[in-house]
């Protein structure tokens, strides 16, 4: 049997993520060969995903990036199947090492195959599905390209939201993350009315309908009334229509347009767990 070493073993620790247990049998089963011992613990979390493979992974962390040019953001979520897991550092840290990379990778599947410290990205999933003993999978993959991207994460790693702007101006960084915060704070269904789906529509001027029917008001009538109805639901429910959560007296876009008499919200993405 080969003599393995406290500072092989630690190697293969940190090389993983490994316990120092797991590490120990990995490097005795390859003899000493460092490669031969990462192969034996991704054939662990092979095992371990195959079995696990069904079950629930809604926990997790959600991060998101800015590339350095600021044009150009991106959220994932690396899932898990406990909240325990989802706090840990090492889990945190991967998330965010992840997050780094979809930067530059255009979709989740190029993510997957993208290269994580000599290996891919997919084979790093399935490794420390063996090292933590869930599942671990990215779920999330949303990205934006414009002339001016912010991102924010909500505290705990639940929630994230990245904004687009059509310009990158002086107050550009500051107007993306606090109107990034407002879409993680109010959770728009749209950027603006031209966004909102029409079975979306069709459904609020019908629940508008019925309503004002139970109050008695005339059926010649009600089209009208919903109408109205439902340009209310556009303006609490669509990104730049909804009052500035910092300032109520004016909307989204109108704090926009105090930064910059010509800039706007050009997209955003919010991802939530649960």
């Amino acid at each position: 049997m080969a003599n393995i070493t406290a500072a092989e073993v630690n190697k293969l620790r940190k090389a993983t993520g490994a316990g120092m247990m797991d590490c120990k049998k990995a490097l005795v089963e390859a003899e000493g060969d460092f490669d031969k011992a990462i192969e034996v613990l991704r054939k662990k979390g092979q095992k371990v995903a195959a079995k696990r493979a069904d079950r629930d992974s809604s926990e997790g962390a959600v991060i998101a990036k800015v590339n350095d040019a600021e044009t150009a953001g991106v959220i994932i979520s690396l899932n898990c199947e406990t909240d325990f897991v989802a706090k840990n550092e090492s889990f945190v840290n991967l998330a965010n090492d992840l997050a780094a990379l979809a930067v530059n990778t255009a979709s989740k599947e190029e993510l997957l195959a993208a290269d994580y410290n000599g290996t891919t990205v997919a084979d790093k999933l399935v490794e420390q599905t063996g090292v933590i003993g869930e599942k671990i999978e990215i779920g999330a993959f949303e990205k934006l390209e414009a002339p001016f991207v912010g991102a924010y994460i909500h505290a705990g790693n639940k929630i994230a939201t990245i904004v687009s702007l059509s310009a990158n101006v002086e107050g550009a960084q500051a107007a993306a993350k606090d109107v990034a915060m407002q879409a993680a704070a109010m959770n728009p269904v749209a950027l603006n009315e031209e966004g909102v789906d029409q079975e979306t529509i069709d459904k609020e001027i019908e629940i508008a309908k019925d309503v004002l029917r139970q109050e008695g008001k005339p059926e010649a009538m009600l089209e009208n009334i919903a109408k109205g109805k439902l340009n209310r639901f556009f303006k609490d429910n669509t990104l730049v229509n909804q009052s500035f959560i910092k300032d109520s007296k004016v909307s989204v876009a109108q704090y926009v347009k105090s930064v910059n008499a010509d800039l706007t919200v050009t997209g955003f993405k919010r991802v939530a767990l649960g």
